[in-house]
């Protein structure tokens, strides 16, 4: 079943989500097997949030092996992000 996850990191930057997708990119790992979406928002208290489906929960965790280490290097400080099952995906 595929899942959404929603991390709203407590230090999160313009500056900071380009250097993390810049890495990515680098390295061949942006466009992972396994993620549906990925979003980048912004919230009107200016937080940014970042949103990404994914096509199981097992996909989701083997990514995070990859991604977790990179936030670290750039500084983001990311809670657990919320987890939840999708119900429904509509494209267009």
């Amino acid at each position: 079943m595929s899942i959404l996850a929603v991390f709203t990191p407590e230090t999160l930057t313009a500056d900071q989500y380009a250097e993390v997708n810049r890495r990515l990119d680098q390295t061949g790992q942006n466009t992972p097997k396994g993620r549906l979406d990925h979003i980048c928002s912004v919230t009107e208290g200016g937080k940014f949030q970042v949103m990404e489906i994914w096509e199981s929960m097992e996909a989701f965790q083997q990514y995070g092996q990859i991604l977790m280490p990179v936030l670290q290097q750039v500084g983001i400080v990311t809670a657990p992000p919320q987890i939840s099952q999708v119900h429904n995906r509509v494209a267009g």
